[in-house]
C-alpha cells in the first residue's frame, strides 16, 4: 500500500491533508447540497458556517453527529496546503480577496494532481510493477512539475489528458499485481464485474472477488459482509454505506482512507496495514 510521504528528487510531498497549513480551502471553495451528507446547501466560494477565523472547523470532532458525513469522507491528498503555502505563498483569501476566486478555481485542479501523485506513489511500491517503475517515476516527476506551475498555468492545464496517461499506467500496475491471483482463480466460478456495472444495494455477502478489478464500481449500500476482496483494485469505487463487516481487504490496491471512512465496517473487517479503522466503525454508527 501507499506511504503518506513521497520523496522524489528534491521534492517531498505529504500526500494527505494538513489542515494546519491550509486556508480551509475545502470548506470554502467546494459547494454542497442539503442531503444525508450535509444539513444545508452551500455555494462554492462561500465559507462554511463552521469555518473559524483560524481556518479550522469548529465541529471537526462531531462532524458525523452534526450531519456533515460528507466532510468526513473527503480527502484533498495534500492539495490544500500546497495551494495555500506554495502556489499562493501563504497569502490567504481573507487578506487577499482579489486572488480568492482564482485560488478556489486552482484548488480542485491541484486536488486532482495530488490524487494522481497518491496513486502513482502507491503503484511505485508494488514489487510486481517493477517492469514499469521508470514510467511510473517519470509520471510522478511530470505531475510534480505541474503542481509547481503558477496559478494561471494550472488553470490552463488539460487535466483530463494527463489523467488519461496516469490512468493507463495505474491500470497496467493493477494488472501486474492481480495477475497471479487471477491465474489462481481461473478455474473457479467468480462473480463477473462488467465495466460501469451498477451494484448499488447488491447482495454480495460472502462472495469471492479476490483479484477482481472494481475500478469505478458503484457499490453504494451493497452487502459485502464476509466478502473476499483481497488483491482487488478499488480505485474510484464508490463504497458509500457498503457493508464491509467481516470482509477481507488485505492486499487490496488503490483503496483510500476516505473510501474506508465512507463505508460500514467493524473490528472484524481486515484492512491493509496503512489504513485505519474509522471511529464510527467502533461505535457501530
Amino acid at each position: 500500500m501507499s506511504k503518506p510521504i513521497i520523496t522524489t528528487g528534491n521534492h517531498v510531498h505529504n500526500l494527505k491533508a494538513d489542515c494546519v497549513n491550509c486556508f480551509g480551502l475545502c470548506c470554502v471553495a467546494l459547494p454542497f447540497l442539503k442531503s444525508v451528507d450535509f444539513p444545508f446547501d452551500k455555494e462554492g466560494g462561500t465559507p462554511c458556517r463552521n469555518l473559524q477565523s483560524d481556518y479550522r472547523c469548529g465541529i471537526h470532532q462531531n462532524l458525523r453527529s452534526q450531519g456533515f458525513k460528507g466532510c468526513t469522507v473527503y480527502e484533498c491528498f495534500g492539495a490544500g496546503q500546497k495551494v495555500s503555502q506554495f502556489t499562493y505563498k501563504g497569502n490567504d483569501w481573507r487578506e487577499n480577496p482579489e486572488s480568492a476566486k482564482e485560488m478556489y478555481d486552482v484548488f480542485p485542479i491541484m486536488q486532482q494532481l495530488y490524487e494522481m501523485l497518491y496513486y502513482l506513489n502507491e503503484a511505485l511500491n508494488f514489487k510486481e510493477a517493477q517492469p514499469i517503475y521508470q514510467e511510473l517515476q517519470n509520471a510522478i516527476e511530470e505531475t510534480e512539475r505541474l503542481t509547481e506551475l503558477p496559478p494561471k498555468s494550472i488553470l490552463a492545464l488539460n487535466v483530463l489528458n494527463h489523467r488519461a496517461t496516469v490512468s493507463d499506467l495505474l491500470m497496467r500496475a493493477s494488472e501486474l499485481v492481480r495477475a497471479k491471483v487471477k491465474k489462481e482463480n481461473h478455474q473457479r466460478k467468480q462473480f463477473k464485474i462488467n465495466k460501469g456495472k451498477n451494484l448499488i444495494g447488491a447482495k454480495l455477502r460472502g462472495i469471492d472477488l479476490s483479484g477482481t478489478s472494481l475500478r469505478g464500481a458503484l457499490l453504494i449500500a451493497s452487502d459485502l459482509r464476509e466478502a473476499d476482496l483481497r488483491i482487488c483494485d478499488l480505485i474510484g469505487a464508490d463504497v458509500r454505506d457498503a457493508d464491509l463487516r467481516g470482509a477481507n481487504l488485505l492486499g487490496s490496491i488503490f483503496l483510500t482512507q476516505s473510501q474506508v471512512n465512507s463505508a460500514i465496517g467493524d473490528i472484524h473487517t481486515k484492512l491493509p496495514p496503512d489504513l485505519l479503522i474509522p471511529e464510527h466503525w467502533l461505535a457501530g454508527d
